[in-house]
């Protein structure tokens, strides 16, 4: 697969990369990172990344401006995206062709060329396996600017290690990416410095959060108390993980509340949850996922299929 994807990118003359709405570092990290292989390696190639950039990714970079008119014989590339609705810019479907390079559970096997690793710890660490390959076949290399990226995708989607996807391999992969002479301090700054008022936010969730005595927790953000402490919903996604610090929890769910719907982001050390989030239209992986939901009442039926699930564990 690895070949076939060098052979038809050797075939194109542009190149757009897209990833997933409401980006994390990986999903910043494996695109950003192949842009910078692929500029490398092929020079005289226009290489694009596409997608509404997300403020809480300043320290990473920013997406290219993408016209319609460059989607025109264009070879496309997602990664980091299991569902084709939430590819950001829908636009993707406009090339000539698609390749879709992700770590997610395949539930929606899209694009001309699919490859799906679910054991990866990213789908960084997929573009890594992907630049050893062109390496090996097409004088691929790589650089400080690339590993910088790949190397924050990592550490994003593994939360500095700890999460059950890393692997030996992963951390074979992180030593050879820290080789290079990148600032890692500054990037761990960016990454996982909050501002004092999402930390105030932070706290409120550590005094409100419910939890049952089978491990199940729940918290509700409404809008009114994101507008207290001055918080967007994308922030949000820098505290979803905070509630694992808590001894007793095994599973939790967090709801926020934006304009239009209720975003729902699971997290688990044990149950397995992608599956509840996919009655609810979202996924993700086993122990880390999310959907998205439209009354306060869908939020409470699913708190109780949450509760029921640890009982069921």
């Amino acid at each position: 697969m690895h070949s076939q994807i060098i052979d038809t990118i050797k075939q194109a003359e542009t190149i757009i990369i897209h990833r997933h709405v409401r980006p994390d570092p990986d999903a910043y990290g494996s695109q950003l990172g192949l842009k910078a292989l692929l500029e490398q390696a092929y020079p005289e190639k226009r290489i694009l990344a596409a997608g509404t950039h997300e403020p809480t990714m300043d320290f990473m970079a920013g997406p290219d401006k993408v016209e319609d008119t460059d989607f025109e014989g264009a070879l496309v590339i997602v990664t980091d995206t299991a569902n084709q609705e939430r590819v950001d810019d829908q636009r993707y479907k406009n090339g000539s062709g698609l390749i879709k390079i992700d770590h997610h559970p395949n539930d929606d096997p899209y694009g001309d060329i699919t490859l799906v690793d679910t054991g990866a710890s990213s789908a960084s660490e997929m573009i890594f396996e992907l630049y050893t390959y062109g390496a090996e076949h097409a004088g691929w290399k790589l650089t400080e600017k690339a590993a910088r990226f790949l190397y924050a995708g990592i550490v994003g989607d593994t939360g500095r290690f700890i999460y059950p996807s890393t692997t030996q391999r992963t951390f074979e992969v992180a030593s050879e990416l820290i080789r290079f002479d990148f600032d890692r301090e500054e990037l761990y700054d960016g990454m996982y410095e909050k501002e004092r008022n999402l930390l105030n936010l932070q706290g409120y969730i550590y005094q409100e959060f419910q939890l049952e005595e089978n491990g199940a927790a729940y918290i509700r953000i409404p809008s009114s108390v994101l507008k207290k402490f001055n918080v967007t919903p994308s922030e949000t996604s820098l505290l979803v993980s905070s509630l694992g610090d808590v001894k007793g929890m095994r599973a939790w769910v967090m709801f926020i509340e934006e304009e239009t719907e209720i975003r729902v982001r699971f997290r688990s050390k044990g149950p397995i949850i992608n599956t509840l989030a996919k009655e609810y239209g979202g996924g993700g992986h086993p122990l880390a996922a999310g959907a998205s939901v439209h009354s306060w009442d869908e939020a409470d039926v699913i708190v109780e299929k949450l509760i029921a699930l640890c009982d069921n564990d």
